[in-house]
């Protein structure tokens, strides 16, 4: 789980255990029953959207229940029309981030 990118091969199960979660508080945050993830975590395939969002909830640590639409659309604005500024506001919130 080093690598965010790699959750393809990381297994559910072993996200879930590391995080401490029983099934049906693991897979609900992302909307998933607890049979449904019971089926991911044996072996099922898991589709891409349930795989995304299993890496940005538990993998980024990621509370997708306080993005807003507005707030993505700053963001496209700020990566298309201000690239400048949205690098630095990146660069100055990583900083932030490891200083705390």
């Amino acid at each position: 789980m080093t690598n965010s990118k790699s959750t393809d091969k990381t297994e559910p199960r072993e996200i879930r255990r590391k995080l401490g979660l029983n099934q049906q508080q693991f897979w609900s945050k992302i909307g998933v029953t607890q049979s449904g993830g019971s089926r991911y975590e044996s072996g099922r395939n898991m589709p891409r959207p349930v795989r995304e969002l299993l890496r940005l909830v538990h993998v980024e640590q990621i509370d997708i229940q306080r993005i807003k639409r507005e707030d993505m659309d700053v963001i496209e604005y700020l990566k298309s029309e201000e690239s400048e500024l949205y690098k630095t506001l990146k660069k100055s919130a990583k900083l932030k981030k490891k200083a705390s």
